[in-house]
């Protein structure tokens, strides 16, 4: 259970965020190159208070900050949506999925699929190779459908913290 922190220099507690960190950051998923120093004066606080609000955001977890780049440009020809129904505990099957380099994220649903995964490949052998070999391989999967994506038109972090 989340509780909030009574401490001023802490002001969130495990799962729970405060206004300032959730400004701090909407101020990053705008740009997450913004100087701390820009940042402190767009939500009042100092530059070294922003640091280290960040600091704490990211061992928590609750953000990374990393460079997104279009896959193709970087030499991963092929990505794919996947479906994925698992016979017995869906737990074990979601963490080797999350285990694999290729597999961006693993998503474990209520509907048609248990488990939806991201994966990107170099290229179309790659990804037969990762779905046949690798996925279809573990204990528990019992079906995958794809869902090859031939063009990406949208891709943004920007959604805020509501």
């Amino acid at each position: 259970m989340a509780t909030r922190s009574t401490d001023p220099k802490n002001p969130t507690g495990p799962g729970v965020l405060d206004s300032v960190s959730k400004a701090i950051i909407e101020q990053l998923q705008e740009d997450g190159r913004r100087p701390y120093a820009a940042i402190g004066k767009a939500v009042g606080l100092s530059e070294a208070a922003v640091r280290q609000r960040v600091q704490k955001l990211q061992d928590q977890g609750v953000m990374q900050i990393v460079a997104v780049t279009d896959p193709l440009t970087v030499g991963f020809r092929r990505q794919a949506m996947v479906g994925i129904n698992v016979e017995g505990d869906i737990e074990p099957v979601a963490d080797a999925l999350a285990e694999m380099g290729e597999v961006e994220y693993v998503v474990i649903t209520a509907g048609s699929f248990d488990l939806l995964i991201e994966i990107v490949c170099e290229d179309d052998d790659h990804l037969l190779e990762m779905i046949n070999k690798r996925i279809r391989a573990l204990p528990g999967v019992r079906t995958t459908e794809s869902f090859v994506y031939l063009k990406l038109r949208k891709q943004t972090y920007t959604w805020g913290t509501r």
